[in-house]
């Protein structure tokens, strides 16, 4: 297993790091056995966040007594200093330590610079030793571009997956140059990859770390068989990455979630991708009663667009609904898929 320094941070770890976002959706006693199952098997890298209901508390829990044996990164949404301060002290608490290894500035709409009391609160903070690195997450190229010609921060969190554009190639190529961590988020574009043997190739070309979000032992499974058995690029990774690139690359949905909630309770984040869905999973998983229901929302649709305002990728969430219903029903009515 390759191992990627993180810029001048210094943390050197395996290339196989874990996403704890999706372990907020089970039980403390499953998190738990799954992060520490996750360090058994060779990782040593995870990262969570404030804005992940009780991730923190669950990583917490499982590194209990062996802080200085695992790496640790969170983040904040906070817009200003008074809430910075309560989420530090909030994610101190939760996950039983004294410092972070990398705090981060969670979804940047822009690069915060020293004139900025955020990332004052960021100097600050690394200077009394709560914060080790200073780090941000965005989704814009345009922001993250920014952020790297900026030079303030040690870490950058981005897409990165193997439906990177050329942009996003050259952008992992900067932050190599201004020796800045690249922490790679949505390396399974939200689902849509399935091919994990593909999707750690792919990061092996690269000095990024990849955060793999993991909630079920099949999936901590399949990547910690990565430490044994070592994958590089063939030609038949090549043939998958080619034919996922031409299926999925244009407009499409992360799944990400910041687009809601709806005004009209549509679960936009899953809807607005149905359609490479219902390609790429069992189909008979997306056509139950319940998965019906809940496309016919789009029917109610008000054209708001307060999804689209939130969309770090300015999707046109709307027409985007509209296109995946409209495909949703043609399948109803007996198209092959």
């Amino acid at each position: 297993m390759k191992t990627i320094c993180l810029g001048k941070t210094g943390i050197s770890v395996p290339q196989n790091a874990f996403g704890a976002l999706p372990i907020q959706r089970v039980s403390e006693e499953e998190a738990v056995s799954l992060l520490r199952k996750a360090y058994e098997g060779g990782m040593r890298f995870f990262d969570t966040a404030r804005a992940y209901s009780d991730s923190e508390v669950k990583v917490g829990k499982a590194f209990e007594g062996m802080r200085d044996k695992v790496y640790i990164s969170s983040k904040t949404m906070a817009t200003t200093r008074e809430k910075f301060e309560e989420d530090l002290e909030t994610t101190l608490t939760n996950l039983k330590t004294d410092y972070i290894d990398i705090y981060q500035l969670h979804c940047a709409a822009r690069c915060y610079t020293e004139e900025d009391d955020l990332y004052q609160c960021l100097v600050e903070a690394k200077k009394q030793g709560r914060i080790r690195h200073i780090g941000i997450t965005a989704h814009k190229i345009g922001v993250a571009e920014d952020i790297v010609k900026s030079g303030l921060y040690e870490t950058l969190q981005f897409p990165f997956s193997y439906l990177a554009s050329e942009r996003d190639i050259a952008l992992v190529q900067s932050c190599k140059e201004a020796d800045m961590g690249f922490i790679a988020m949505k390396g399974l574009s939200g689902g849509l990859l399935t091919n994990s043997e593909a999707c750690m190739a792919f990061m092996s070309q690269y000095d990024v770390l990849p955060i793999w979000g993991i909630q079920r032992q099949s999936e901590l499974d399949e990547w910690l068989g990565f430490f044994e058995n070592e994958v590089t690029i063939t030609k038949k990774i090549k043939n998958v990455i080619e034919k996922d690139r031409n299926e999925l690359l244009g407009e499409f949905c992360r799944g990400c979630g910041y687009c809601m909630p709806c005004t009209v309770d549509i679960t936009i984040n899953q809807c607005a991708r149905m359609s490479q869905m219902i390609r790429r999973a069992p189909s008979q998983n997306w056509l139950t009663e319940h998965w019906q229901n809940e496309m016919m929302k789009i029917d109610s649709c008000v054209n708001c667009y307060m999804c689209k305002t939130r969309c770090p990728y300015e999707l046109d969430i709307p027409n985007l609904l509209r296109k995946n219903l409209k495909d949703y029903k043609e399948i109803l009515a007996g198209k092959k898929v």
